[in-house]
């Protein structure tokens, strides 16, 4: 029976939509982290009766036919790239980008990869570096004897030593855009890389047309809603449910079946 086939495909959709809303519900207090939403599409049709073939010599038509559905399938898991609510640290090295933007981060390996999480560090060399080490790319050194850092919103980085009252500009970070945002690689690590999907990225400066500024001294949160999330939570549970009914319900309708040939 079709049935038994059709509602597996839906518990198995279902599946999937309660992974990726448990994901974000894990990381909403993840820095910069992006929700995803998972998307579906119907399967194939089982074509019984065509709509618009001729149903006489008369020249009469089927209006609408009989097509039979054969289920549903993920379609895909979109990134959804809207602002995060900012919050103040007080960490003179934390970044927070109010806007379109991603931080540029060098790899070990040499890639270069991005991201909006800006809880940034110097390492024993003074370099400005991600939780894990990564630097900040283009590289920005801190002074060992600056007493304060300063960064304005275009990414500008000035330090202030003992020996002079005039800040120091030690180097400008950038930001680069994508057009298609959504194309981007998760690495984990609040770490993305450039796809064929994701187009080139465009480097600029924060703060000019189409990129975003920087706020010293704050994060950006999570844009997970958690009233949202356990809201599509319930319902896909629900959905899960109904398609777990039909299964039993198509295995009740054979067992009758078979015992009517008994």
């Amino acid at each position: 029976m079709q049935a038994l086939r059709t509602a597996a495909t839906g518990m198995s959709a279902q599946q999937t939509n309660v992974e990726v809303i448990s994901n974000n519900i894990a990381n909403m207090n993840t820095i910069g982290f992006k929700k995803q939403r998972a998307e579906f599409q119907d399967l194939l049709y089982q074509t019984v009766e065509q709509q618009g073939a001729q149903s006489s010599n008369q020249g009469t038509i089927v209006p609408t036919g009989v097509q039979i559905g054969a289920g549903v399938k993920s379609g895909s898991v979109y990134r959804i790239s809207t602002q995060g609510a900012l919050t103040q640290t007080g960490n003179q090295y934390d970044l927070a980008i109010n806007g379109r933007g991603y931080f540029q981060v060098l790899l070990p390996s040499g890639d270069t990869a991005y991201t909006r999480a800006g809880n940034f560090s110097v390492n024993d060399q003074g370099q400005l570096v991600t939780q894990d080490g990564y630097q900040v790319q283009p590289a920005i050194s801190i002074p060992q004897t600056a007493t304060s850092v300063a960064i304005d919103q275009s990414g500008d980085v000035q330090v202030t030593v003992p020996t002079s009252t005039t800040p120091t500009t030690v180097g400008q970070l950038q930001l680069v855009t994508f057009m298609n945002e959504g194309g981007l690689s998760a690495q984990g690590g609040n770490l993305f890389l450039e796809t064929g999907a994701s187009g080139a990225p465009v480097t600029g400066t924060a703060g000019a047309l189409g990129f975003g500024t920087l706020m010293q001294g704050y994060t950006e949160a999570s844009n997970v809603d958690p009233v949202t999330e356990i809201t599509s939570l319930i319902v896909a549970q629900r959905a899960y449910e109904m398609n777990s009914k039909v299964i039993t319900t198509a295995d009740n309708m054979l067992q009758v079946a078979n015992q009517v040939k008994q």
